[in-house]
């Protein structure tokens, strides 16, 4: 099955194009396709994993050169490992409930169709990416999750918000692929290859420049931050709650974030090379992460709560990978590439979960604000369990998926106080938010009663995914148990991480959660403690954060509004100065030829036409001379002699006009000449007549 791992993604394309070109009209056929495709890809990544498993890690290549340019080599081809592995099985089975949990959710939607075909080519967007065995090809999958999640979160585009959410999204995420860009051609120049095994090689054994490593990897990086919403580029995720909440779960769990920590993952060897660029990877990381966190503790909207978290959860994944690098980079041991990874895996199923949850929360009472809901447990039992059960796996619960990740995330900081330190506070703040969006949410008396008696559990297409997740979200994370059919090890690279069991870092982050739970519980539910006393006692702090920390208005001001200025003044300049300046030498042109015609027209053709006229004229006067009478031409040369004679014995110089009076009078008697005798004038007359 490994070697046929290519029709992994090809399955998700050719439902889209069969949804487009032929299924588009039939609603349940179209979403049929769709889901049978999807599950199909799930079950085959599954017995791709056994056979990884099978083989103890051994990768699987195999790639087919396309060309060579500037001395690059460019090839098409997957690569099936350990990591590519756990991948397929995330992407798949959170796309599989994802597409089967959206037959309710979009039921009657107008664009039924078209959102299974956008679900589709997404999803064969994100697995390329996974099974690509190169950066070359990594890069175009990564484009086109760019697009389809443009195309997914703006969905409903008729809503202006929705349009500008994914505009949002995809302008922010550009600017990083601008730096990815620029990381795949210092790898190319140097490497002179795109294949991941040629080019970590050549890292490795010291081919490539240190100051190079370092540019190249942090580039790199610099995709993965505008994928994965990493400060700064952090501020598109939330807007991105505009979509369907069934694309929230796809882009947040398992697809379009995860790609930046996969990319991280991936180009590790990279990263490794530098010490330097593994540190900003990790600062990076735990910014994201403690920012993100305190935007969500005061969020009301229960899907942007979600999203803060989903980018707080996604810095630790970053900030334990680049820890990870700069200590193997200097030498040291760190478990950071494993509980990155291993955090991916398990977040992809809680969170997902959490998605699907709140989605159905709003479809049952048609609000996003947790101040308008509670006591919904009652009446949303399914959803209400499978909920709490994500939010303790978050919240790192004994023995939930989450708890054993999270350790992981813990301890790949014991020996960096300071991000050990952060790291324990964000997720004491990661367990009080969640909980605290848990009790207002399905416990409690209800806040609107209108919306309570409404609400409804959804149907069971809808939960029987949250069902199943929430297994997931427990279980997933024994794979970490030491010694659990050693499947951690050959996961993450088979580096013994669990020779030994740190039980005092299990403790702290144990309590550090219960504490976080415990605090919402009195605060929320008990209260205890007054919600509006401890936000006045806050004060500047707790305003900050339920504005975002004023990120979006801060970029209004020194990006936005500047970029927006200069825009309108070069459309400005363009239209009036640029259009002007060519619209004026049309102009001038157009007078120019006008001018050139009106000279051509009436001076020209005047002096010709003139001309011509006055010969014409000229003619008509003089044929009157030409009488053929040869008594007149005597005559005629006889008054001119005359004439002449008398000029020139008076000496006077009137001669011309006496001339001109005899001429004048020769071609009147010539005219009275040619007009004939009364005989001939009847005789022509009869003529006529005949």
């Amino acid at each position: 099955m490994t070697e046929l791992a290519y029709l992994i993604p090809l399955l998700q394309l050719l439902s889209f194009v069969m949804i487009v070109f032929f299924l588009r009209w039939k609603e349940k056929l179209a979403s049929g396709f769709a889901i049978s495709m999807i599950l199909t890809a799930w079950v085959m990544s599954i017995w791709i994993l056994i056979e990884t498993l099978a083989r103890n890690g051994a990768p699987y290549e195999v790639f087919f050169y396309l060309t060579s340019f500037a001395s690059i080599n460019f090839e098409i081809g997957i690569l099936v490992d350990p990591l590519t592995a756990i991948m397929l099985i995330v992407v798949t089975t959170v796309g599989s409930c994802v597409q089967i949990y959206s037959l309710g959710y979009m039921h009657n939607d107008p664009r039924f169709s078209r959102f299974y075909a956008y679900l589709s080519l997404f999803l064969f967007s994100m697995l390329g990416l996974v099974l690509a065995n190169n950066f070359f090809m990594i890069f175009i999958f990564w484009e086109l999750v760019g697009l389809t999640s443009y195309l997914l979160i703006g969905f409903w585009f008729e809503k202006k918000v929705a349009a500008d959410a994914g505009k949002k999204a995809f302008i922010t995420t550009r600017i990083g692929d601008l730096g990815f860009i620029v990381g795949l051609l210092l790898i190319g120049v140097y490497a002179g290859t795109f294949n991941y095994a040629e080019v970590f090689d050549k890292v490795g054994s010291g081919m490539i420049p240190a100051g190079v490593v370092t540019a190249a990897a942090i580039f790199l990086f610099c995709g993965a931050v505008g994928k994965s919403a990493q400060f700064p580029l952090h501020v598109w995720l939330p807007d991105a709650m505009e979509g369907p909440t069934p694309v929230s779960a796809l882009i947040h769990a398992a697809t379009m974030v995860a790609a930046g920590v996969y990319l991280v993952a991936r180009s590790m060897n990279v990263f490794v090379g530098s010490a330097d660029a593994s540190m900003v990877v990790a600062i990076i990381g735990i910014t994201t992460s403690l920012l993100a966190a305190s935007i969500a503790l005061t969020q009301n909207d229960i899907k942007r709560v979600l999203a803060y978290s989903t980018v707080s959860q996604l810095g630790y994944m970053i900030m334990a990978l680049g820890l990870y690098g700069y200590d193997t980079a200097l030498g040291h041991h760190s478990p950071g590439y494993y509980a990155g990874t291993f955090h991916l895996m398990t977040h992809a199923f809680f969170k997902g979960l959490l998605f699907l949850g709140a989605g159905s929360v709003i479809h049952a009472v048609h609000t996003n604000d947790i101040q308008e809901m509670g006591g919904l447990l009652k009446k949303m039992p399914k959803t209400g369990w499978t909920f709490l059960i994500a939010s303790a796996s978050i919240a790192g619960f004994p023995l939930t998926a989450g708890f054993f990740s999270k350790d992981e995330i813990v301890a790949t900081t014991l020996n960096h106080p300071v991000f050990y330190v952060l790291t324990v506070l964000i997720a004491f703040m990661t367990a009080f938010y969640m909980w605290r969006l848990c009790f207002l949410t399905f416990f409690g008396k209800p806040r609107d009663e209108h919306r309570y008696e409404h609400a409804h559990e959804s149907p069971n297409v809808m939960t029987y995914p949250l069902i199943f997740l929430s297994v997931l979200a427990v279980v997933a994370g024994w794979v970490g148990i030491p010694g659990f059919p050693g499947i951690s090890e050959f996961v993450y690279h088979g580096e013994p991480y669990h020779t030994h069991v740190d039980w005092v870092n299990i403790c702290v982050a144990t309590l550090v959660g219960l504490s976080g739970i415990f605090l919402a519980w009195l605060v929320y539910y008990r209260k205890a403690i007054s919600a509006d006393k401890l936000a006045a006692m806050a004060g500047p702090l707790y305003k900050g954060s339920l504005n975002k920390w004023y990120f979006d208005e801060i970029y209004q001001v020194i990006l936005i509004r500047p970029v927006m200025a200069i825009a309108r003044f070069m459309w400005s300049f363009d239209a009036k100065v640029v259009d002007g300046a060519v619209n004026g030498a049309g102009s001038l042109t157009m007078l120019w030829s006008d001018l050139k015609m009106w000279f051509d027209k009436w001076i020209i053709d005047g002096a010709v036409n003139g001309a011509g006229w006055l010969v014409r004229q000229g003619g008509n006067l003089l044929k009157f001379v030409q009488t053929g009478a040869v008594q007149f031409y005597a005559l005629f040369v006889l008054t001119g002699i005359v004439a002449l004679g008398f000029a020139k014995i008076s000496g006077i110089t009137w001669w011309p006009v006496l001339l001109l009076v005899f001429v004048t009078g020769a071609i009147m008697f010539g005219a009275l000449v040619r007009r004939g005798t009364p005989a001939e004038e009847t005789a022509d007359a009869v003529e006529g007549e005949n």
